[in-house]
């Protein structure tokens, strides 16, 4: 509709260029006749009028027709470009819907190239972007740059993937920057402790540089885990090395009889582990070691009284106790404080070692003795005065530790089969083994039992014989 209306519109100009052509023509000779400009002159100037006209028109036509040209040359540019844009950026060819003008085609060729070098620049802005970003982060956590070509234009999956790929450098920075922080403050924490001073270029570059400025790379986060692993190793080491001079401390101030003022004034360094601290401590042993020397008698009385409990803990016969000479010496020399002091150590460590069996026979000697003292009453006749609710629980616990020993017994059977087992060697309780004791025990109840019931049967008979006579 609209085409047919501009066709109408055009030749209706047309025809109006003609009319006003011939109106002019008109015009002009009638004023040539006016004139009187003869009629071979007329001619010549009609002639004029046309070739001015012509050459008018050819003027118009040749402008047109380089107009015309240029679109042409225009479209096979932008189609070439458009050609290689679209090979560059990886989408289908422009493809023009319908048929349209010269004119047309070449303004929406001209649309689409300029649309497509603007898709094309910022790409490339694009990948420059995420270049700079992947080589920052990679130089920081020392890895290998993406691999991607600079030259060409990448596709939007390319581009994709390259975001991806700097998204996954970002969280692998920031995990690992969180995990060499906290690294970092352990190691300044230890290297306080120990009063230690970074002596390595790498001790150096942890503790003194920019955080920003340590590369982030799995040897040296490594690298790092294994420095805090050696300082803590070096903190433990000094705080055994300290618990073992206080424990020192103690035992010697237990041993002299040191007054509680003056272990007070030694309580500042009775906690921590620095390296003034372990100064400190050392001092205090050596003097309270001298102290020992000067009181040798003293100090031997209180080992000596120390071994008589770990004696009895640890259910040493008297033939064990006095296998120990030293004990019954009275000469007191320093070697004799020396064998003292070994033999405390040894027994400390012997009862270690036994300790969980030791308090489980300590249990079974406790039930044990309840349980003799609760038969004791049981074959006492003055029991049955009590009114009290008494013999019901008295009768109740025993009856209750006869259930208990015997599972007792089983329990420590198995474990010092265990123990005997790994160690090689016999489990002895008062110079014998425990469970050849227990049996020992059980023997000798029984004809204890059996001895008191022979003579209640011997007193019932005499009084019998008494009543008849």
């Amino acid at each position: 509709m609209l085409l047919a209306s501009l066709l109408l519109f055009s030749e209706v100009l047309a025809e109006e260029s003609i009319v006003c052509l011939q109106k002019a023509l008109n015009h002009l000779r009638e004023i040539w006749e006016l004139i009187g400009i003869p009629e071979d002159q007329r001619l010549q100037r009609t002639e004029v009028v046309k070739k001015h006209i012509k050459d008018l028109l050819d003027m118009m036509i040749a402008e047109e027709e380089s107009l015309k040209e240029r679109l042409i040359k225009s479209i096979s540019i932008c189609q070439k470009e458009l050609n290689t844009l679209c090979s560059e950026l990886h989408v289908e060819p422009f493809q023009e819907e319908g048929e349209t003008t010269i004119l047309q085609l070449e303004k929406d060729l001209r649309t689409q190239v300029e649309l497509m070098r603007k898709q094309k620049k910022e790409r490339k802005q694009e990948l420059k972007l995420l270049q700079e970003q992947d080589q920052e982060l990679c130089e920081i956590l020392c890895l290998p740059h993406y691999d991607v070509d600079s030259s060409s234009v990448p596709s939007l999956e390319e581009l994709s993937q390259f975001r991806q790929h700097v998204a996954t450098l970002r969280e692998t920075k920031a995990s690992r920057r969180e995990e060499f922080v906290n690294i970092k403050r352990q190691i300044i924490l230890c290297m306080e402790e120990l009063d230690h001073t970074p002596d390595t270029s790498f001790e150096r570059d942890v503790v003194c540089e920019d955080e920003d400025a340590f590369c982030l790379s799995l040897e040296n986060i490594a690298t790092l885990q294994k420095l805090l692993r050696q300082l803590e190793m070096r903190k433990s080491q000094n705080e055994a090395v300290c618990e073992g001079l206080r424990a020192q401390i103690r035992e010697l101030w237990d041993r002299l009889q040191i007054p509680a003022e003056e272990r007070e004034a030694v309580a500042t360094v009775m906690s921590g582990s620095k390296a003034k601290v372990r100064k400190a401590l050392q001092l205090e042993v050596d003097r309270l070691e001298e102290l020992k020397m000067q009181n040798m008698k003293k100090v031997i009385e209180a080992i000596r009284v120390e071994l008589a409990q770990y004696w009895d803990q640890c259910f040493y016969s008297q033939e064990q106790r006095q296998a120990f000479g030293p004990y019954y010496a009275e000469d007191y020399t320093e070697n004799l404080l020396q064998l003292h002091d070994a033999e405390i150590v040894r027994l400390r460590n012997y009862y270690e070692v036994h300790k969980e069996l030791f308090e489980g026979v300590q249990k079974w000697e406790e039930s044990w003795r309840l349980f003799l003292e609760f038969e004791r009453k049981a074959s006492d006749p003055s029991r049955f005065t009590n009114r009290g609710g008494n013999l019901l629980k008295e009768e109740k616990q025993r009856a209750k530790l006869q259930k208990i020993l015997p599972k007792l017994e089983e329990e420590l059977k198995a474990r010092i089969e265990m123990w005997e087992q790994e160690h090689s060697q016999a489990f002895v309780v008062n110079g014998q083994k425990f469970m050849e004791y227990v049996t020992e025990q059980w023997e000798m109840h029984r004809m204890e039992k059996e001895r008191a019931k022979q003579e209640r049967v011997s007193e019932h008979s005499v009084g019998k014989r008494t009543m008849v006579m």
